[in-house]
């Protein structure tokens, strides 16, 4: 299970073996059921987490609604990330969507991770840099493209998802309604199935 955060660290920064042996020990290997609370709004985010298995999401409320800003599948990080950098009270939840396994750093290893070798910082710089990153396209597809749009490159890019998300909580993420995402999907698998005939 931790070859596969090796591998995601190896991204970002080379990591011999006897710097992995290093960090190691500071990772956490966590297993939760599905729809568990990893951290709820006005907690303080106390991991940054890697999923190895499973689907985990992360949302605010909106009056009553939920806002969903991340799903996040295997080889994924998740948090609520002003909380964990600032030490914070988020204003996230973040729970899992399927029973999923997480390896996870606490702040205080990051913190010694970044103490004990530059390297650390490099990686942590780099992967942070990626998150917002993403999390600026993200923002981008929302506000440039069209309900059919989001829709079709969400499709294109994580079809797997719409077999193990629940719609609702797709729609959410696109900012799309949930009638007007059945009546999508509906129309899409209409036009695959006489495409097909």
């Amino acid at each position: 299970m931790l070859e596969a955060f090796k591998k995601y660290l190896s991204k970002y920064v080379e990591v011999d073996s006897r710097e992995f042996s290093i960090l190691e020990p500071l990772l956490e290997l966590r297993n939760y059921d599905k729809k568990v609370k990893l951290i709820d709004i006005g907690e303080e985010e106390k991991y940054l987490n890697f999923v190895v298995k499973g689907l985990a999401r992360k949302y605010f409320y909106k009056g009553r609604e939920e806002i969903i800003t991340q799903i996040a599948k295997e080889g994924d990080l998740i948090s609520s990330s002003v909380s964990f950098l600032s030490g914070t009270p988020s204003t996230y939840v973040v729970d899992t969507i399927e029973p999923t396994v997480f390896v996870s750093l606490s702040k205080a290893a990051v913190d010694e991770l970044y103490s004990i070798d530059p390297k650390w910082q490099r990686a942590g710089r780099l992967i942070i840099t990626d998150l917002l990153i993403q999390k600026e396209y993200w923002e981008l597809d929302r506000m440039k493209y069209t309900t059919k749009e989001r829709f079709i490159r969400f499709l294109t890019s994580n079809g797997d998802l719409f077999q193990r998300v629940p719609q609702k909580y797709l729609a959410s993420y696109l900012n799309i309604q949930p009638e007007t995402f059945s009546r999508l999907k509906h129309f899409l698998r209409k036009r695959f199935a006489e495409n097909n005939m």
